[in-house]
């Protein structure tokens, strides 16, 4: 079920953002990428495409030709899903590199490069280097969600990737408090969830 509120960004990182892209906050299942608009609005959210970028893909796509990125976005979101899942809670060792064969193909289509621009005011410096992308095709708006993935893979230890705890609850973050004690979602979701039921529990018992 698609929706148009803010997407949840709790995973203290994109890549396991991108997977909480489909969530039951509350009862009802929300999928924020259910269709080619959807996905515009949750990379911009993410703030993984230029604003212009989306807008130029919205005028020049063919009739459904978005809708079918989407498609390939779920797919790609519940593969690496089942990924996370599997290897959550340890460490990754060199011998799953052939798992993430997909991963690395969608990476291979990039056409980036990069060029100098004139550095903001607030940064030290005339100039600075900026990464670039080519955007031949809507397609090529999965690259940055492959570019995501890749760097959760390859910077995060995936001891500290959790699932929280609330009942029902299927996002995913990565634990990046200290002692590494976090157990929810967010507190305002999941945590207090659990705080009233816990009160109620201990008002039965007395």
């Amino acid at each position: 079920m698609g929706n148009h509120s803010p997407a949840i960004f709790i995973g203290d990182t994109l890549g396991l953002d991108f997977l909480n892209s489909v969530a039951t906050p509350v009862d009802v299942p929300i999928d924020w990428i259910d269709d080619g608009e959807g996905l515009l609005r949750w990379l911009e959210q993410a703030r993984l495409v230029p604003p212009e970028t989306l807008t130029v893909m919205r005028e020049r796509a063919l009739p459904g030709e978005l809708d079918k990125v989407a498609d390939q976005a779920r797919s790609l979101r519940e593969w690496f899903r089942s990924f996370v899942l599997a290897r959550k809670g340890r460490p990754l060792t060199s011998d799953v590199l052939n798992e993430l064969e997909p991963l690395n193909r969608l990476l291979e289509r990039d056409e980036g490069f990069a060029r100098i621009v004139a550095s903001p005011a607030d940064e030290n410096g005339k100039f600075s280097f900026q990464p670039m992308r080519k955007w031949r095709s809507p397609e090529a708006l999965l690259l940055p969600i492959g570019e995501a993935l890749g760097r959760f893979v390859c910077t995060e230890d995936f001891s500290d990737v959790k699932a929280c705890e609330g009942h029902a609850c299927t996002l995913l973050f990565v634990d990046h408090t200290r002692g590494h004690r976090r157990r929810w979602c967010s507190m305002a979701m999941c945590g207090n969830r659990a705080k009233q039921a816990a009160h109620r529990h201990r008002l039965k018992q007395s």
